[in-house]
């Protein structure tokens, strides 16, 4: 069966920021949206802490809030807690370092006659098992799909134990044959629009940033108590970087960059967690930076805007993301950016950031220039850049996109 062609209409750019999309079907004064059942597919979900659970998890919370029913299928965890709206696969682990599971694409039959079967929208969030079972139950019961792109799988060869080059490769044929057949794909910035468009995905496409609660996090206050517990001393800077601790997020190149400044006074905290601890911590002790780097593990969502807002300068070195909602996240507590040059990063964080090359070198420059006082213009600058991230604006894109499709007729089948 042919793949319908959709045109990519620029039609709408999001206030104060860079990000357009197709236009949508939006409620207008008065107009009410009637109540929508959606459901979400995706692998990874509570308890892991990352950024694709994160995005879900603020998408389904402000969905709930406008009156919507999410029903979220995930695979079963250890430790995941008991929540009526989340509706656990079986899972089973993988053979590697990896929060990830093995999930398998069984729903009971109590499940799918009284949630699949009634969903106005099935919206997935992974091309692999959860999201093809996403798609069957769609295409099943003639209800239309959507998928979120998270991920650059492209970037994460180096995890699969065979020829990279053919493993890219294979990853974004995988990527052009599912995104082809979701109705409809939601990507948080241009630039992974235009590198989707060049895999060779034709289906409809949809950039909407990953929301973010701009408020809580730019409520975060400077703690000198925190800066002193983790080791600053009086006029030192506090460096801090949010991330999941591997390969593809090029922490190394911070340690490097800190031995490289070789100042004393600053200190580096790194909240996150992940299959590189080991090694970095190793690295650190290697380049004799070890008492100046502070690994927090993984840090709770409700102490990061004091952390983001203590730090003089958040850092973030990878060029794999496709938005990278950390960064939103210390924009909004008014955190002075430092970031790898990527394109996603250029358009996440605009004139509001410094954009510097993925080299130790570069970040040492730029770490040796961190002021040594807070400076209110930069917090002001970074606070305005972040309010497009709103949780808000994208629930309401989202839902324009929803609408578009559950009034058109226009949905494709599947054998």
């Amino acid at each position: 069966m042919p793949v319908p062609k959709w045109e990519y209409a620029i039609s709408r750019k999001l206030a104060g920021g860079t990000f357009f999309g197709a236009e949508l079907h939006r409620c207008g004064e008065g107009e009410s949206m009637s109540q929508l059942r959606v459901g979400f597919f995706t692998e990874i979900y509570r308890p892991v802490v990352n950024g694709v659970v994160a995005s879900v998890e603020t998408l389904a919370q402000g969905l709930r809030a406008r009156g919507h029913t999410v029903s979220c299928f995930a695979p079963s965890m250890p430790g995941a807690p008991e929540d009526d709206a989340v509706f656990r696969l079986p899972s089973l682990p993988l053979p590697t370092n990896t929060r990830y599971r093995l999930t398998l694409p069984l729903v009971g039959r109590r499940n799918v006659n009284n949630v699949i079967k009634r969903l106005d929208v099935m919206h997935v969030h992974s091309l692999f098992v959860t999201g093809w079972a996403g798609l069957r139950y769609a295409r099943r019961y003639g209800m239309p799909i959507v998928y979120t792109y998270h991920t650059q799988l492209e970037a994460y060869a180096h995890y699969v134990p065979f020829e990279p080059n053919a493993t890219r490769f294979a990853a974004g044929q995988l990527t052009r044959a599912f995104g082809n057949l979701v109705d409809a794909v939601v990507v948080p910035t241009p630039a992974v629009a235009r590198h989707l468009r060049e895999l060779g995905v034709q289906a409809r496409i949809e950039v909407v940033p990953t929301g973010i609660d701009v408020e809580r996090f730019g409520a975060g206050v400077r703690d000198e108590s925190l800066r002193k517990r983790l080791g600053v001393r009086a006029g030192g800077r506090l460096i801090a970087l949010v991330s999941r601790l591997a390969r593809e997020k090029n922490v190394d190149v911070l340690l490097r960059a800190l031995a490289s400044a070789n100042d004393p006074s600053m200190v580096l905290a790194i909240a996150g967690d992940g299959p590189q601890r080991d090694e970095l911590q190793a690295l650190a002790v290697d380049l004799r930076v070890a008492e100046r780097v502070v690994f927090l593990g993984v840090v709770a969502r409700d102490e990061l805007p004091n952390l983001y807002a203590s730090a003089d300068a958040f850092v973030f070195p990878s060029t794999s993301e496709t938005q990278g909602l950390v960064q939103a996240e210390a924009l909004a507590a008014g955190s002075l950016v430092i970031a790898a040059d990527a394109a996603p990063n250029r358009e996440v964080l605009g004139e509001a950031a410094r954009i510097v090359a993925p080299s130790p070198a570069a970040f040492a420059r730029a770490l040796g220039e961190i002021p040594a006082r807070p400076d209110a213009e930069t917090a002001a600058r970074a606070k305005a850049a972040a309010r497009r991230f709103s949780a808000a604006a994208q629930v309401e894109a989202i839902l324009g996109l929803y609408r578009s499709l559950v009034d058109s007729t226009n949905i494709r089948s599947v054998s």
